[in-house]
């Protein structure tokens, strides 16, 4: 008999689309059942003897209104299936709702970090649910590095008694490539910060406003993750110094465009930074880091030596160096971290994770 799980996928934007699609061409010896499909915040596709949704046509396929949170569940529930909620959107109110999923035994795979870095609550709710007596299962792994696996094998070192003692790295795949462009090894010749930021949001790595990318705060909640992971009680990601790389007179600019137009006028400030770094021998990253010797978490501009792991990186990688008390030379991570198709990997590789564990 071939073992089953129900599945139900909220978001079918650039990566959920991309989720689908990998699913859709999945080869394996469990069946995965799409019984509902929220393609949008307004429509879905589900039927109400739970026959499974035909991944082929669910573009163009006629849909019904979305449920509610507390419909879904009914709605899931009702199956009495073993089922995996795919949330593959950064909806905050879905990511606030993940406990009571948990705890009515719908487990979840997600790339929303809001859920796990947002208030300490929160990450609190969704794990002490998920240990008790039939609750679901959770696994978040692309919230940090997409389809890197860092949260996996830092969650075993964990588990297994290890002690971490740092945690560097460089999180957004956007400011990886613009400081790998800014500020390398080879004295070439000046580029313009302001341009570079220009040519990433031109090159679609950046969002609509680069103001999101440059404000630190994303590299801020996957910090805030790894340290939860780690042990550190981090109560939310505006708790500990965040560097920000948007000039004070700039944050309130009414447009991007505005935005970009009057950067240049401040390239000169970090520029004397990378010009003082390159008379050391080190260029600049921006880097997430969890401390534990000094108690400190941080993201903020770093600087390193020429021959340090973070200053060959290329494009948009991100990399990820963690140090314990096994490995004092650390563990090094490293490889695209962004990307709808990597992203869309690491949500399927912890969906099929968690059908094996229980498909029936």
């Amino acid at each position: 008999m071939v073992k089953s799980v129900n599945v139900a996928i909220i978001g079918s934007g650039v990566v959920g689309s991309a989720f689908i699609n990998q699913l859709n061409n999945l080869k394996s010896k469990i069946a995965y059942n799409v019984v509902y499909l929220a393609r949008s915040s307004k429509e879905a596709l589900y039927n109400k003897d739970y026959k499974p949704v035909d991944l082929a046509s669910y573009k163009t396929a006629s849909a019904e209104p979305v449920l509610g949170l507390d419909d879904l569940v009914v709605y899931l529930k009702g199956a009495h299936k073993p089922t995996i909620l795919v949330d593959n959107t950064s909806n905050e109110t879905i990511a606030n709702y993940y406990p009571t999923f948990i705890k009515e035994g719908i487990s979840i795979a997600t790339p929303n970090k809001k859920a796990f870095s947002s208030s300490l609550k929160i990450w609190n709710d969704i794990f002490t649910n998920a240990e008790q007596d039939g609750a679901g299962l959770v696994y978040h792994e692309s919230t940090v590095g997409a389809g890197l696996p860092i949260i996996g094998p830092l969650k075993d070192l964990v588990l297994t008694g290890d002690k971490v003692e740092t945690i560097e790295g460089i999180f957004s795949g956007t400011l990886s490539y613009i400081f790998n462009e800014f500020s390398t090894p080879e004295k070439a010749e000046k580029v313009n910060f302001s341009d570079i930021v220009t040519k990433a949001k031109n090159l679609g790595y950046t969002e609509p406003d680069p103001r999101d990318d440059l404000n630190g705060l994303d590299v801020a909640r996957k910090v805030t993750i790894l340290a939860r992971i780690s042990g550190f009680e981090v109560e939310s990601p505006t708790s500990f110094p965040v560097e920000s790389l948007i000039p004070k007179p700039l944050e309130s600019v009414a447009s991007a465009d505005e935005f970009l137009q009057k950067l240049p006028e401040y390239d000169s400030e970090i520029q004397k930074v990378k010009d003082e770094a390159f008379a050391e021998g080190k260029v600049l990253r921006f880097i997430g880091k969890v401390d534990f010797k000094n108690n400190k978490v941080s993201v903020e501009i770093g600087k390193y030596p020429f021959d340090h792991p973070f200053a060959s990186l290329k494009g948009s990688d991100n990399v990820v160096a963690i140090k314990t008390d096994r490995y004092p030379n650390p563990l090094i991570i490293q490889g695209a971290g962004a990307g709808a198709e990597v992203t869309a990997h690491g949500v399927l590789a912890d969906t099929v994770k968690i059908a094996e564990r229980i498909a029936n």
